[in-house]
């Protein structure tokens, strides 16, 4: 079932409303790029990697879906977003401005590679977020929708330009927590190396049961850390709710399905 239309925008089309969280909605192009688990998953293990983080950054912040969400658990902190293709702009424009937090939200149009526009954000973040694309430019389709092809191909580089762009804006005892296809690890871990950081940690998501990673989550600091790995599963074998979706709903506020 198509998600339902709450508007018509005459630039963005018809526009869904919907809960990110139990407090905070978000305006998606009904036909375009929407926030999904990967999403809540880069925001769930960003909040338990800095709990009490107080500068936030998240780069290619899309529609605002991790950005909102730190926003929302992180009532301390300040926090800035980049976001270049301008249909996604416009959405996380009027995203924050309907959160309530946009007194300590700023956000700016623009590619997170260029160095003059995240000088003038200021550097030492305690946290700074990214969910790359996940395919290669080869990967584009000619008729495919502008805003998801920005947010799925590799026009404006990969995890590497993400990494490039957030380490010299960490703090010393900061983090970049960092979502991408589940395949492209070897080039996050060389791309670290170049940046003079470390992964001291790795997340495979599993959609399903026995399914290999779909994505995974990896947190990188500026300390040598051994990498420890662990998992997440989505769906049960049958497509079951499991225990750790059934976290992600209750990190998000939402009721739990197991008691």
């Amino acid at each position: 079932m198509a998600p339902k239309v709450a508007l018509v925008d005459p630039v963005l089309g018809p526009l869904t409303d919907d809960l990110l969280t139990r407090d905070v909605r978000v305006y998606q192009r009904q036909k375009g790029h929407r926030f999904s688990s990967d999403d809540v998953v880069t925001a769930y293990l960003a909040y338990q990697a800095r709990p009490a983080a107080r500068r936030v950054l998240d780069l290619g912040c899309g529609l605002g879906s991790v950005l909102l969400h730190l926003a929302w658990k992180l009532p301390q902190a300040e926090l800035s977003g980049v976001e270049a293709q301008a249909m996604s702009f416009a959405l996380l424009q009027r995203n924050v401005e309907r959160s309530g937090f946009a007194p300590r939200v700023q956000i700016r149009q623009g590619d997170l590679r260029d160095a003059c526009l995240l000088s003038e954000l200021g550097g030492h973040f305690d946290l700074i977020t990214g969910t790359p694309p996940y395919f290669p430019p080869e990967a584009a389709l000619e008729a495919e929708d502008e805003q998801r092809a920005f947010a799925r191909i590799e026009h404006r580089g990969g995890v590497e330009a993400y990494i490039s762009a957030a380490a010299p804006l960490l703090h010393a005892a900061g983090v970049l927590v960092l979502c991408g296809d589940a395949r492209v690890g070897a080039r996050a871990t060389s791309a670290a190396q170049v940046q003079g950081l470390s992964i001291q940690s790795r997340c495979d998501v599993i959609a399903r049961a026995h399914n290999p990673p779909l994505f995974s989550v990896w947190t990188l600091c500026p300390q040598q850390a051994s990498c420890q790995v662990t998992t997440l599963t989505l769906r049960g074998p049958g497509g079951e709710t499991t225990i750790d979706s059934d976290t992600l709903r209750e990190f998000s506020g939402f009721e739990r399905i197991f008691s």
